[in-house]
């Protein structure tokens, strides 16, 4: 597998750090772990981590990396945000405050009740994959409104759970607690970046729940 060149950071505050360093490695793209704002540096993309949303936007604030990333941003960086990541993306946040406010959607926290509605299905995303793909929802928010420049790319029943504008990608859902690497495939050439070849449907058969250990050094 050839290396892709470039990076794409993950944010290493809180949330699902290592699993997306897990699936970023095996589609060939170099994943840093970002604390510091100077660590946003030369990267092609940022993600913002599954989490819990008061408590990442406070360790922003806490680290400066708010006004960091407004300006990477500015300056062309792509970002993807999963569940709490969407919702600190969001322009609009139902009934709170919105926080980095970078895209034009409306998200509803904590939209399927508590932790314990958390559950896994799967659908099809045209865009990312010809095949349906595994999802799981965690304490998961609902996308309620888009603006005119976003793209749905997965709608569910009565809300949106995946969506695009031409630099920042949302999932309600979280792609790297599945064996699917579509979604990181699909971020990855967003950011221009290139990834092994493969078959965007195809699930990964050598990941395990526990895969993503192998990067616990960094926390």
């Amino acid at each position: 597998m050839n290396a892709a060149v470039g990076a794409i950071g993950v944010l290493d505050l809180q949330g699902g750090v290592q699993e997306h360093l897990d699936h970023l490695q095996r589609i060939g793209v170099v994943g840093r772990p970002v604390k510091r704002a100077a660590e946003l540096a030369d990267l092609a993309g940022l993600i913002i981590p599954g989490g819990e949303s008061t408590c990442l936007s406070r360790l922003l604030a806490i680290f400066g990396l708010d006004d960091a990333i407004r300006q990477a941003y500015d300056n062309g960086l792509k970002l993807w945000g999963t569940c709490a990541g969407a919702i600190l993306l969001a322009r609009e946040n139902i009934g709170e405050t919105p926080f980095l406010g970078l895209m034009d959607i409306a998200i509803s926290r904590n939209a399927f009740g508590s932790q314990l509605d958390s559950f896994s299905g799967e659908a099809l995303a045209p865009a990312v994959a010809c095949q349906p793909i595994p999802l799981t929802f965690i304490r998961a928010p609902k996308i309620t409104r888009i603006g005119d420049s976003v793209r749905v790319l997965l709608q569910v029943d009565d809300y949106v759970a995946a969506a695009e504008d031409d630099q920042i990608l949302v999932t309600v859902f979280h792609p790297e607690l599945t064996p699917s690497l579509a979604f990181h495939r699909y971020f990855a050439r967003k950011c221009g970046l290139k990834v092994a070849a493969a078959d965007d449907a195809a699930l990964d058969p050598d990941w395990t729940p526990q895969s993503w250990t192998r990067f616990s050094y960094h926390v």
